[in-house]
């Protein structure tokens, strides 16, 4: 068995540890860092799908881990800069909202199922992009001069894609309850 394909999981758990240093930088006012941090942690996220995919390192770890981490950094760095008054509450609370809807109906899938299949949507895959986005556009515009409108598009961008995300999955969920429960009566 070779250990390599463990190193997507190491990256994905470095991600996690690196969540409680950017939430302090960004508290701290140390926008140079949490902005280098943040980039860091992206790019990571990229790397270890492409190792697993590539390679195929992937496990079943892996599979709950990397989903986790990407929730984890985005909802910290949202309460983080709602906190500070540099995202409006709202966003920061449709935003959660919609990530505690999703995690309950996995949650409730996976108990009833006993399987963990949820493969994201393009347009929860484009939220997910957009909500990034919106977080480093955000840190660096605290470092940097930067246009506001441009910011102004992020977060109509960022609430378009996580009502429009949301609403996907509650479909997509409703779906597949229907369709499991219509081949329990066959």
């Amino acid at each position: 068995m070779s250990y390599w394909r463990f190193v997507p999981n190491l990256i994905t758990l470095l991600r996690f540890a690196a969540v409680p240093l950017l939430v302090w930088w960004l508290f701290d006012n140390q926008f140079n860092n949490a902005l280098l941090l943040c980039l860091l942690m992206g790019l990571s996220d990229a790397l270890d799908g492409y190792l697993a995919k590539t390679f195929d390192w992937k496990t079943t770890l892996g599979s709950y881990l990397d989903p986790a981490a990407d929730k984890v950094m985005l909802i910290s760095s949202y309460i983080a800069l709602g906190a500070l008054n540099l995202l409006p509450h709202w966003l920061v609370l449709i935003v959660i909202m919609r990530d505690v809807a999703l995690l309950s109906g996995a949650v409730s899938y996976v108990s009833m199922t006993r399987r963990f299949e949820i493969e994201p949507s393009l347009i929860s895959k484009l939220n997910t992009f957009v909500q990034i986005l919106l977080v480093l556009a955000v840190i660096y515009s605290q470092i940097n001069a930067f246009p506001v409108i441009i910011i102004q598009t992020l977060i109509g961008l960022t609430l378009f894609t996580t009502i429009v995300s949301g609403y996907d999955y509650l479909v997509e969920e409703r779906s597949r309850r229907a369709s499991k429960h219509s081949s329990k009566q066959a």
